[in-house]
């Protein structure tokens, strides 16, 4: 349902049963999925690619071109997955030649006044709380949590399951099922309310510490701590997934926690 005062550009691709508040412009090569709410005052520019049952709050700006000067006027598309939830004056650039692409999964609730930039991946059921900020060329993992006015360097990773409190500023890679915080960002413990909430059993939980125990308690540097992991603790998806996102890491891992004051 189109409101008249709403203007649809007529070679974007909007399912029937879409709403479209008044005073919201969506521009040419725009896809919008069935059941996908979008409110008023909301500017859906070229390249946006919204999936089905999202919802776009008032003063939201999907798919405007990078804030970067390398940027050239390439083709490239921002994108949402279904179930998503976009809160007011929430921005999300489109992609550069970099990767061509910005994606945000599905079942995800980016609050007010977040920004992504260029370029970054989010995966599944992350939430960004207010004025969480990414720069370009960010991958998140699924079920991430970034507490209000999180700001990520360009070029970060953050993997899934993990949690970054408020006002912080990640300038390293934070590994998997981990909780973030303090200045400079550090590790402070796994996410283990998260881990429960989804379904991660006690042993699971125990075997994750113990990880990293050895990664961040006990002296060694990252690659003594990684031959250690792979040696003494038994295989498993998270203990392979943790091994693998430090092997991957290009910035480094955040450092261990610090009784510093």
């Amino acid at each position: 349902m189109n409101q008249p005062l709403a203007y649809v550009h007529p070679r974007a691709i909007i399912a029937k049963n879409v709403v479209i508040e008044p005073f919201t412009t969506i521009d040419k090569n725009v896809e919008i999925g069935e059941g996908t709410w979008i409110g008023s005052n909301v500017t859906i520019m070229e390249g946006a690619r919204i999936g089905k049952n999202c919802s776009i709050f008032p003063g939201s700006v999907i798919s405007a071109v990078p804030q970067d000067l390398k940027f050239n006027g390439e083709v490239s598309t921002a994108e949402i997955g279904d179930n998503t939830t976009i809160r007011e004056c929430v921005t999300i650039n489109r992609g550069t030649s970099s990767r061509g692409k910005t994606i945000i999964g599905e079942n995800c609730l980016i609050m007010a006044y977040s920004h992504i930039a260029h370029d970054c991946i989010v995966g599944n059921h992350c939430v960004f709380s207010n004025n969480s900020t990414l720069a370009g060329h960010i991958n998140i993992g699924d079920y991430v949590i970034l507490a209000g006015m999180t700001a990520v360097h360009q070029f970060c990773s953050v993997g899934s399951h993990s949690f970054i409190a408020g006002g912080s500023l990640v300038r390293k890679d934070v590994p998997p099922f981990v909780k973030a915080a303090r200045e400079p960002i550090s590790y402070v413990g796994i996410n283990s309310v998260g881990l429960r909430r989804r379904g991660f059993t006690s042993e699971k939980i125990r075997e994750i510490q113990n990880i990293y125990r050895i990664l961040y308690q006990q002296s060694y540097n990252n690659t003594q701590a990684v031959e250690i992991i792979e040696a003494e603790m038994e295989v498993s998806s998270e203990r392979d997934e943790i091994l693998q996102f430090i092997r991957d890491s290009q910035r480094g891992i955040m450092k261990g926690y610090s009784k510093t004051s």
